[in-house]
């Protein structure tokens, strides 16, 4: 049984967010505080935790930053009444996978929280029965995509990635010189048929950030303007008229 960690101190939210996720066969974990989430976290990991912004004492974003470094991979869902975009590029940028916004629908949350945990499941299940088409491990010039590890190294340094970062690294990687626009990004990576494409966007920043040498101008995971997005390997691809 799933088990989900909510961090919210509005008792009302979260206790018809805990009623819906019950529902879908999930076991949940409710408490009003960051410093008892941290501490829920830290006893009993959860497979996914819904994190309020807004909180008494260390607020979400806090909160988010100390459970990487105690979980680096846990997945977590914002969930705030600050829509404005830079709360939500804020939100995503310290390490959440994804970002819903209050008022929202109990029943969308919980389809966001179950494509979340089948996409770990997934990749988890891949790994461990080789049916993924990809290989256990992608190599591009000095990245190394370790995918039955679930690690990252760029030049022989490991490098600390969310499992979205991960996931969409992973995915580039494997698909060398091919673009994709954020909404085939969506559905590939994140398992959504709709939701925020602002999300693809962060990420891909967040993932430029750590592995390219300049992320102002990236050299890898680059920009088509006006289509989306494609991963230029450090090893030109056979027959690539432009390789050198």
């Amino acid at each position: 049984m799933p088990r989900v960690l909510v961090i919210d101190d509005d008792s009302t939210v979260a206790d018809v967010v805990a009623a819906y996720l019950e529902r879908a066969g999930m076991d949940v974990d409710v408490v009003g505080d960051g410093v008892a989430g941290l501490a829920v976290a830290r006893d009993h990991r959860p497979d996914v935790v819904l994190l309020d912004l807004m909180l008494p004492g260390p607020d979400g974003l806090e909160v988010c930053r100390q459970l990487r470094l105690v979980h680096p991979g846990l997945p977590v869902i914002m969930v705030t009444a600050r829509g404005e975009e830079p709360d939500r590029v804020l939100g995503l940028q310290i390490g959440a996978d994804d970002y819903v916004t209050k008022p929202f629908s109990p029943r969308e949350l919980v389809l966001r929280v179950q494509s979340l945990l089948r996409r770990v499941e997934h990749a988890a299940g891949a790994q461990a029965d080789g049916a993924d088409a990809a290989p256990p491990e992608l190599v591009d010039g000095d990245l190394v995509v370790d995918r039955a590890g679930h690690r990252i190294r760029l030049g022989g340094r490991e490098l600390a990635l969310t499992t979205r970062e991960f996931d969409l690294l992973g995915w580039f990687v494997a698909h060398p010189g091919q673009v994709f626009t954020r909404a085939q990004l969506m559905s590939a990576v994140w398992g959504w048929e709709f939701g925020d494409e602002s999300t693809v966007t962060v990420h891909v920043r967040r993932v430029r950030e750590k592995i390219e040498a300049d992320p102002g101008r990236p050299s890898r995971l680059v920009t088509v303007f006006g289509v989306g997005y494609r991963w230029d390997p450090a090893t030109p691809l056979e027959g690539d008229p432009h390789g050198g």
